[in-house]
């Protein structure tokens, strides 16, 4: 099977999992510094403080990323290393932390894809309520004016918020990511407010980089009810609109689903705000950015690997293996939503660590399958179905601060060793790379 000459290939990262220096150069506090640091909210009390030093072996990794063989490099840019405090004085030292590292990300051949905010909120905007505060939506088109200004079109691709249902949810929600809040209320108005700020962002990207690609990016998983027990499809619907159409909606069609709007509890966490502004999400964008990692099965009577299919398959995060389900999700977005692109900006599983004692190639036969099933029954069918798919960037590069699950779990095609920051390319970093200058899974 054979991908177009021009479809794109890339990796990923975030800035907080990977840069390390977490208070250095004059960077301020952010969300996940105070949330790691507070005990027991990360596995073992892990924290991004030195992560994978990116900041300062940023020219290896990006040289790693040429010599595998890839095309693309998607990382995120630290809001409050560029603004300490969120607003007000710029942090020139961050802004050339990142003028550095895209000249790197050049000279290597590398087109750049930059994400303006990937859950790395300022402590300080934190301490003002953060993302369910009306007023981050200017404090956010400030920081993507100083950023977009300093970097402008040197970036191949703007993408103005990574999966903001879980900065909204998961942060806001349920707590267990930072800001680790619990309050439906504040959930949902932050996730009113990330829409509205990604419909700030995209104009003033287009006057700052005019040409460059801008788009948003949004993890989707299917709801897939267990039978067709009328209950197994209320709530396989309702999953669908919380998970899946709360964003993607208002992004297309400027308005949020009825039925979920309809409930008493989120209409009522809704009840003061003024609904004629999300047509200000609807902002014309130019492509789409799919994270895509698992679908849910869902059940009124089972729970578990019990609502799976007999055989199924899980990662180590306990996500079901299964490609197919990643391309109907591309085309039910091209069919009902009609994005102009879609890139997938993060797809990726977590395994057992390979053997690193020996000096050959680190195997890691699972992550190879799963990247061989996710291209082929994914993103190959989903092209032949005429989805508009246009870039694949696997998650992650290396091994890196996994969020709650601190550094037990390893996303990385390439291996690293906390303790000495060695990288050592795994088997699944040669066969992407492979695929990616070939263009043949």
């Amino acid at each position: 099977m054979t991908f177009p000459a021009d479809f794109i290939w890339g990796v990923a990262t975030s800035s907080y999992q990977i840069e390390g220096a977490a208070l250095e150069d004059g960077r301020g506090e952010c969300i996940w510094t105070r949330f790691s640091h507070t005990p027991g909210k990360t596995k073992n009390g892990d924290h991004g403080d030195v992560a994978c030093d990116h900041y300062r072996r940023y020219p290896e990794d990006i040289k790693l990323i040429r010599d595998l063989g890839f095309g693309a490099y998607r990382f995120s840019i630290s809001w409050p290393r560029i603004i300490p405090l969120g607003t007000g004085r710029v942090n020139e030292m961050g802004l050339d932390f990142y003028d550095r590292m895209l000249d790197e990300v050049l000279n290597q051949g590398l087109q750049p894809y930059a994400t303006l905010y990937h859950w790395d909120l300022p402590q300080a905007l934190e301490d003002q309520g953060g993302w369910s505060n009306p007023a981050i939506v200017d404090w956010f088109a400030e920081y993507t004016e100083v950023v977009t200004r300093a970097l402008g079109d040197r970036i191949k691709g703007w993408i103005t918020l990574n999966e903001p249902w879980c900065s909204s949810m998961l942060g806001y929600l349920w707590g267990v990511h930072a800001p680790g809040v619990q309050d439906m209320t504040r959930a949902y108005r932050a996730a009113h407010h990330l829409l509205l700020a990604h419909g700030a962002a995209i104009p003033i990207i287009r006057r700052n980089a005019p040409g460059v690609p801008a788009g948003i990016t949004l993890n989707l998983a299917p709801q897939i009810p267990h039978s067709d027990d009328p209950l197994d499809i209320q709530m396989a619907t309702r999953g669908d609109g919380f998970m899946n159409r709360w964003f993607l909606d208002p992004i297309f069609k400027g308005e949020y689903p009825a039925d979920l709007l309809a409930e008493e509890m989120i209409a009522a966490a809704l009840a003061d705000v003024d609904m004629t502004r999300l047509k200000e999400a609807a902002v014309p964008t130019d492509f789409l950015g799919i994270n895509y990692y698992m679908r849910w099965i869902i059940s009124s009577k089972l729970d578990g690997h019990d609502r799976f299919p007999a055989g199924s398959r899980f990662t180590e995060m306990d996500w079901e293996i299964y490609g197919r389900a990643m391309g109907e999700m591309l085309l039910r977005v091209h069919q009902e939503y009609g994005p102009k692109a879609i890139h997938i900006t993060e797809n990726g599983a977590a395994f057992p660590d390979p053997d690193t004692t020996t000096d050959a190639i680190l195997e890691d036969p699972l992550r190879v399958e799963f990247y061989k099933e996710y291209l082929r029954d994914g993103a190959q069918w989903a092209l032949d179905q005429g989805v508009p798919l246009k870039g694949y960037f696997a998650w992650s590069l290396m091994d890196n601060f996994e969020w709650g699950e601190g550094y037990e779990k390893r996303f990385g095609i390439v291996h690293v060793d906390y303790a000495t920051q060695k990288r050592t390319p795994k088997r699944s970093a040669y066969y992407l790379g492979e695929v990616a200058r070939t263009g043949v899974i």
